[in-house]
């Protein structure tokens, strides 16, 4: 029976590959990698000779299909992206659905993943947490996202590039308020960091220190709802701050409504009285 397998690789160490990755990666007859001289490296180190194709999110329409006949053909197929987990922030999850779709065994080859290295190490909660991977670039569906998740009481996971890590600092102080946070840079690998402090601090950190290499940021959940204060005139401001940015007012007054644990009715009054005044 063909088996597609999803194999974990390091994410900066490539001492932390599994036995059971390399043995997979070593015995099946093709390789889709979403960089390819990244997992030749990796397999240079280990002395395997596997085949490799290049599986990555500008050729997944045409590459999907062609790996799939493959998998039908009764080819065994290992998944990987440049680092960590496949489909987590990265290709993978169209293969996995078109494959289970079609009666194919997927197989997971647990192992390395950023987020919840960050996790663990951040000194924040983590029995319940959220990860949210990288957030909207700008615009109508960033600010959507951020207003949505201040109110999330679990932890928060995100992924970031060293050169909008300020920006999107700012942006989470400005949504969620100042919380704790941990800035994890380089995990596992020579120059791994881990920054921890309130978010109006690391703003002013890494004004200061520029960061080089991939950021995992670890953000504290809300405060319960019942100690999240509702202010009429705040709540009326945000509904305007969203309308702004271009979500649409009926849809703006829900996320605000969510957000404050209030009713629809409750902000729609609020906003009514504050453009009387």
């Amino acid at each position: 029976m063909a088996n597609l397998y999803l194999v974990a690789t390091p994410i900066g160490n490539l001492e932390d590959i599994t036995l059971r990755a390399l043995k997979i990666l070593g015995e099946v007859d093709l390789i889709a990698a979403e960089d390819t001289r990244r997992t030749r490296e990796l397999l240079a180190h280990y002395n395997l000779h596997t085949p490799l194709t290049s599986y990555h999110r500008h050729n997944l329409r045409s590459k999907t299909p062609y790996l799939l006949k493959m998998l039908l053909e009764g080819k065994k197929l290992a998944l990987v992206s440049d680092a960590g987990m496949p489909g987590i922030s990265d290709p993978g999850e169209e293969l996995v659905r078109e494959a289970i779709d079609a009666g194919i065994n997927v197989v997971p080859i647990p192992g390395p993943n950023a987020a919840l290295a960050a996790l663990v190490a951040s000194g924040l909660p983590t029995s319940r947490f959220v990860f949210e991977g990288f957030l909207p670039r700008k615009g109508k569906e960033r600010r959507e996202r951020l207003i949505a998740l201040a109110a999330e009481e679990r932890t928060l996971i995100f992924y970031e590039a060293p050169h909008r890590l300020v920006n999107t600092l700012d942006d989470l102080l400005a949504a969620l308020g100042d919380r704790r946070v941990a800035v994890g840079r380089e995990l596992t690998k020579m120059f791994e960091t881990i920054w921890r402090g309130m978010l109006s601090e690391a703003i002013a950190f890494f004004q200061a220190n520029p960061p080089r290499g991939e950021i995992t940021l670890v953000v504290a959940g809300a405060a319960p709802s019942a100690s999240f204060q509702y202010d009429p005139a705040r709540a009326a401001a945000e509904v305007k701050e969203l309308e702004e940015a271009g979500v649409e007012r009926k849809a703006a007054m829900a996320m605000i409504a969510r957000r404050y644990g209030r009713s629809r009715r409750e902000i729609y009054r609020a906003c009514l009285e504050e453009r009387q005044k």
